[in-house]
């Protein structure tokens, strides 16, 4: 193995105690409505009227999935007068990723 028993209780220790970012992000992604919001933001910004549209419920519920994927890091939004805009944030995933990859390599 690449990893010595220390080094693998070191890897894990880390991504346990005080990841509150990871577990935002994976909460964020756990509810299939939020994951259909990212996939809409992928292919470019939108209003939350847009992004709204598709989901038979009503708007403040809405905008809780919103503030959920905010809180988690994976949206940004931007108030210009009247409309709010929302985007993915660059590099949201990178957390998620490098815990997949740790993970991947202990159980390899």
């Amino acid at each position: 193995s690449v990893f010595s028993c220390r080094d693998r209780r070191a890897v894990i220790l880390r991504f346990m105690t005080n990841n509150r970012e990871l577990d935002a992000l994976f909460a964020s992604l756990a509810d299939p409505t939020r994951r259909a919001i990212l996939a809409r933001l992928a292919h470019g910004p939108a209003s939350v009227t847009d992004l709204s549209r598709p989901f038979p419920m009503a708007l403040p519920s809405f905008l809780q999935h919103l503030r959920r994927l905010e809180e988690g890091g994976l949206i940004e939004t931007e108030k210009t007068g009247r409309t709010r805009l929302c985007r993915l944030r660059t590099g949201a995933l990178a957390p998620a990723r490098d815990w997949m990859e740790a993970q991947r390599l202990l159980w390899e």
